[in-house]
């Protein structure tokens, strides 16, 4: 079962949080966190991108960096930009995009539950990216963005988020990159508290939806603090991470499409006729006609043309949840089989759009002439992720991509 527990945040005074608040790491590149940040000193890239502290060019990963990671972080708490709550509470993070809001809880989560699997997960790490973010834990002694989780729905939870939600936010901002609505709200009455953590303590499993690299990081720090510790007992605040969790049924998945540089040697007409062997190929008026409606559907652009892909009735193995995933069968049948690209992490020919940016960024790319062909898929479904992550197994890279993202710099979480 799931151990959560409230914590003293540090979070911005209400009238600095758009000057602190900004996208999540890594989401962008370095240049452009330095040109976001501009000259907004209290912008939170400073200690989460502090690369931008220094000359163009350097390396996020230079030690320096790290160091002025933990500078900065002081500097902020010594200014007030961010300021840390008298009382341990939960919070309440709503965001709204395009109209639908969904609401999370910003809890600290246990490390012990992502090292004994209650925390699951579906997602490969790669070593490199969990230590850049241990050294930044390690360097800050602080959680200072959340990690997204999702858990099953549950009717008491809804009823206090949905009557806290009535009342004014604490914040509420429309962010400038993205344009969603930010909102969030305290839970500080003891009762409530109390409620949370025992209505969590029912409910079974945590499935990390995003930020499986800033899980890994949170908890192994969080271990070795521990077994550093001659006086370890247990319930040090290093033994628990930052994490928001929304009910499953409110999360919204985007599809993630693939870019492509090349045919392989074939020509157009060629690699349209090879197509066909597995799919029904249709040509369709454009980029809204194209959109998939359901599984085993795909969009195919390609010189200047939008084409429906329907597999073949009987070539999807719907018994195996990793095999019958869109992701699985593209692979397969088309980035494997006729364009020769098997590793989706390494393969330069290939590159990956996230749903956000529509079908005109695909027809942009190959448009362009630095692509030759544009993929899209049907978005994997939270049910499909979950029954994966309970199965034990793997998703396949770049299967999911979820919007909103989180915010950084509403709240953090200090180790000590």
């Amino acid at each position: 079962m799931a151990t959560i527990k409230p914590f003293r945040g540090l979070r911005p005074p209400k009238e600095l949080v758009e000057q602190v608040e900004c996208r999540p790491y890594d989401v962008l590149e370095s240049e452009e966190a330095r040109a976001e940040a501009g000259d907004n000193e209290k912008s939170l890239y400073h200690i989460i991108k502090p690369e931008i502290d220094f000359p163009v060019g350097t390396s996020e990963y230079d030690p320096r960096v790290y160091e002025q990671a933990t500078k900065n972080f002081w500097h902020f708490q010594q200014m007030g930009w961010l300021r840390q709550d008298a009382e341990e509470m939960y919070y309440i993070y709503a965001q709204t995009m395009k109209g639908k809001t969904q609401y999370g809880l910003v809890v600290c989560a246990a490390v012990q539950d992502y090292m004994s699997g209650v925390i699951k997960k579906h997602e490969l790490t790669r070593r490199d990216k969990e230590e850049d973010r241990m050294k930044h834990v390690r360097a800050t002694r602080a959680n200072m963005e959340p990690v997204f989780f999702a858990y099953p729905d549950n009717e008491t939870v809804d009823n206090l988020v949905a009557r806290y939600t009535q009342e004014k936010p604490e914040y509420d901002f429309v962010a400038p990159i993205d344009g969603f609505r930010h909102q969030l709200w305290l839970v500080d009455k003891t009762e409530d508290i109390r409620l949370l953590t025992e209505t969590f303590a029912h409910i079974p499993y945590l499935y990390i939806a995003d930020g499986h690299h800033r899980s890994a990081a949170a908890a192994l720090v969080g271990a070795e603090m521990g077994e550093k510790n001659p006086e370890h007992k247990g319930d040090e605040e290093y033994n628990y991470f930052m994490a928001v969790c929304f009910p499953a049924s409110q999360l919204t998945i985007l599809d993630y499409n693939r870019v492509v540089r090349d045919l392989n040697g074939r020509d157009a007409q060629g690699f349209l006729a090879a197509l066909a062997e597995d799919f029904d190929v249709e040509i369709v008026s454009g980029r809204d006609e194209a959109h998939p409606e359901k599984k085993h559907q795909f969009a195919l652009y390609l010189e200047g043309t939008w084409y429906r892909l329907m597999l073949h009735d009987g070539l999807a193995n719907d018994q195996d949840p990793i095999a019958s995933l869109d992701v699985s069968i593209s692979s397969q049948l088309i980035l494997d089989k006729l364009l020769g690209i098997t590793d989706l992490r390494g393969d330069k020919r290939i590159d990956f759009v996230g749903g956000l940016r529509g079908y005109e960024e695909l027809e942009r790319r190959v448009d362009s002439g630095e692509m030759k062909m544009a993929l899209a898929l049907y978005p994997v479904s939270m049910d499909e992720i979950m029954t994966i992550a309970d199965s034990g197994a793997i998703m396949p890279p770049k299967a999911t991509w979820f919007e909103p993202k989180l915010r950084s710099g509403i709240v953090v979480h200090k180790l000590d």
